[in-house]
């Protein structure tokens, strides 16, 4: 049985007709699917470029195929191309495939809908929060208020109407889009570090890092991610003994707001943007070399950065959105948009050598829950029970896979 999975992921496809990624799943992601499915095809916006970007990863290659969906990036590019995305996602799927949505995504919708009028089975991997990603400060949008009730609605909906759903959390996702009774329901990250992505002991901090290095990871597409309230708090740590700096590594089309932003903040000196860095040892290295990490994001499903950086035994503060909270401590949260609160937390960590000591060997621990190995399992066995599923229709209730 062949796999049909979307996702909001933007690639690039060169005249090979190969395809390729910046920053999203690549190959590995993606065929992790070939151990419950014959084959696989990814449904993505796919923009041609003429030859391969710098740092790019492969998205295709041997049982993954790309189905291209017309490119377009926000609200406005994508009301213009929905007659040609529809019809392209439309028609990415035949009727014997199993369908999985990884969603909220406007392409997943359009799919959702097609099954649905079909008669036909889906499944959903719920990656992130609508609500959220649709709240004040995320998005500049006059119709940000209806598109937060629309597309809130449609995956309550979505998930109710769904055979199986895999969430990235281990709860906040599922308290507010429960599955309907008999749907395959499990908790499985996204994330699948491997082997080479853990440090072998977790930190020994022998002294504060008041002056020491903030990194932060995120793209700038939109401002989901919080780099604005973070440069505000850094223009808070500027006393006596307490100045860090940040390097943020991602880019997007928000950095020269965010550049002037640091600029009118005074912290200028203190903030290098890197820009997108290839995934892997590149940015290992950039977390290997600071001493904290920071994600003041206000809308998150389980970020994959986060625990990277836990991976490499850094302590961490994030906020209290999302999944966030299902692997930091208390202590380590602040509230989303609250400057003055970040700063606290942040000075806070960098001033006690003993609690970064503590954080290091906490965040080690916690993110080998999420090692290749852990999840496999419990990854393969959500696979199989949506393929049975799409073979009886969609009709029976199938086992739960839990644990």
């Amino acid at each position: 049985m062949r796999v049909v999975v979307t996702t909001e992921s933007r690639c690039l496809r060169t005249p090979d007709a190969r395809v390729w990624i910046h920053a999203g799943p690549s190959y590995p992601n993606w065929s992790r699917y070939l151990a419950a499915f014959r084959s696989v095809r990814v449904v993505a916006r796919v923009r041609d470029v003429p030859e391969v970007p710098g740092g790019a990863s492969r998205v295709d290659g041997e049982g993954v195929e790309v189905w291209p969906v017309p490119h377009y990036q926000g609200p406005a590019e994508y009301l213009r191309r929905q007659g040609a995305v529809r019809r392209a996602v439309t028609a990415a799927a035949d009727a014997a495939d199993a369908v999985i949505l990884r969603v909220p995504s406007p392409v997943g919708s359009l799919l959702a809908r097609a099954r649905e009028r079909q008669g036909l089975p889906y499944a959903l991997e719920v990656i992130g929060d609508p609500y959220d990603v649709f709240a004040p400060g995320t998005l500049r949008h006059p119709l940000r208020p209806v598109l937060r009730h629309l597309t809130t609605r449609r995956l309550r909906h979505q998930c109710r109407t769904a055979v199986g759903a895999a969430y990235v959390t281990e709860h906040y996702l599922q308290r507010r889009y429960p599955v309907r009774e008999g749907a395959v329901s499990t908790h499985v990250s996204s994330v699948n570090l491997p082997p080479d992505a853990y440090v072998g002991q977790p930190r020994v901090v022998d002294g504060p890092r008041g002056a020491g290095t903030v990194v932060s990871v995120g793209m700038l597409a939109q401002l989901y991610k919080g780099v604005d309230t973070l440069l505000a708090a850094l223009a808070r740590l500027a006393g006596p003994g307490l100045r860090p700096r940040l390097v943020h590594l991602g880019d997007g089309r928000f950095r020269p707001e965010l550049e002037r932003l640091a600029d009118r903040l005074g912290v200028a000196d203190r903030v290098t943007f890197a820009g997108v860095v290839s995934t892997g040892e590149a940015v290992r290295r950039h977390l290997d070399a600071a001493d904290l990490f920071v994600m003041p994001s206000r809308t998150e499903g389980l970020p994959q950065a986060l625990i990277e950086a836990m991976a490499r035994g850094l302590p961490a503060i994030g906020t209290t959105v999302g999944g966030i909270p299902e692997v930091l401590g208390i202590d380590d949260l602040a509230p989303p948009d609250d400057p003055a609160a970040l700063a606290t937390a942040i000075g806070r960590m960098l001033a006690d050598p003993a609690r970064m000591t503590a954080a290091s060997a906490r965040n080690l621990a916690r993110s080998r829950d999420f090692s290749a190995d852990t999840l496999a399992h419990r990854r393969t066995a959500y696979y199989r029970a949506v393929a049975a599923a799409t073979a009886q229709g969609g009709h029976r209730p199938v086992l739960h896979a839990t644990g």
